[in-house]
C-alpha cells in the first residue's frame, strides 16, 4: 500500500466552497470507511484541504478523489505527493 498527502486547492470563493461542504465531507466518510483516510481537514488559513490517505496506486487514489464533489463543481484542485512513512507513532502501525 502506497501512502499519500492530498492537497486540495480551494478554486473559487468560500461561499461556494461551503455550499458544497456537507457533500464534500460525505465523500470522505465514505473514504475512511473504506480505509483510505486517515485523517482530513482544512489548511490553516482556509484555501484548502490536507488529506492523508492510502491507495495501490496514485492513479487509484486519483480515481477515487475522481467523485469529490469539489472535483465534481470543479471548484477543488488536488495535488497528491506520494512518501514512505518510516517512523510513525505506534497507535497508527495497523494502519501504515
Amino acid at each position: 500500500m502506497n501512502h499519500f498527502i492530498v492537497e486540495v486547492i480551494y478554486r473559487a470563493p468560500l461561499e461556494k466552497i461551503d455550499e458544497v461542504l456537507p457533500s464534500h465531507r460525505e465523500f470522505l466518510q465514505t473514504g475512511f470507511d473504506k480505509g483510505i483516510i486517515l485523517m482530513s481537514g482544512p489548511q490553516v488559513p482556509r484555501i484548502g484541504g490536507i488529506i492523508i490517505a492510502r491507495a495501490n496506486s496514485m492513479e487509484e487514489l486519483d480515481k477515487f478523489f475522481s467523485n469529490d464533489p469539489y472535483r465534481l463543481n470543479n471548484i477543488g484542485e488536488y495535488i497528491y505527493t506520494q512518501f514512505n512513512p518510516v517512523k510513525y507513532q505506534e497507535f497508527i502501525k495497523e494502519w501504515i
